[in-house]
């Protein structure tokens, strides 16, 4: 009786899936999981979406073993508010400085050149810090590299800064006193206030 009853569960466990255990994937597709995640791209990707349609280009530049880019992808990347506007305002590229791939763009290769990738050492003007994240314009001319871990809030007042065009407008204090406070502060509330 007992073995009939057992061959009976593994019956019903091997030929109909609804009787198996669920299993999730966590991935961009999937609807249940994490949810929304920035479409990160290759930089080879950007520039050619960006010969089609101009948008402002974004790139995480880190290495493999860097523990403050692990930080940043789990704590600042992960936010909503920074997912959408990433998303909406420009193409995001990650890039790790140390990879040995070579990437040519515009007729011009870059090669890995001893343990730094020469796209990354142009990139951050041979100031390698990691994380670093380097924004370009629609012409993919150099606004700014920025070196170091980025919270979320201060990641979130860059990318509206530079997404709107505010650095030809204002300082970026005064953008972080008044339009961020007014325009962009809402969608990404205070983790202790929620405010």
């Amino acid at each position: 009786m007992r073995l009939s009853a057992l061959f009976l569960v593994l019956l019903l466990v091997g030929f109909f899936p609804a009787f198996r255990p669920a299993t999730h994937r966590f991935d961009t597709k999937s609807p249940v999981g994490e949810g929304k995640k920035i479409n990160w791209i290759s930089f080879k990707e950007a520039h050619d979406l960006n010969q089609k349609a101009p948008r402002k280009i974004i790139i995480d530049v880190y290495t493999g073993w860097c523990g403050w880019c692990k930080v940043m992808d789990q704590k600042t990347f992960s936010q909503p508010a920074i997912i959408d506007y990433v998303n909406d305002h420009f193409y995001a590229v990650k890039l790790d400085a140390e990879q040995a791939a070579d990437i040519t763009v515009g007729g011009q290769t870059f090669r890995k050149q001893g343990n730094v990738h020469e796209l990354a050492a142009s990139l951050l003007q041979g100031k390698m810090s990691y994380p670093s994240t380097v924004f370009l314009d629609e012409k993919m001319a150099m606004i700014q590299p920025i070196a170091g871990y980025l919270e979320a809030r201060m990641f979130h007042q860059i990318i509206t800064y530079f997404g709107g065009n505010y650095q030809t407008k204002e300082a970026f204090d005064a953008f972080k006193a008044g339009t961020y406070v007014k325009e962009f502060q809402p969608a990404m509330p205070t983790p202790a206030t929620g405010k």
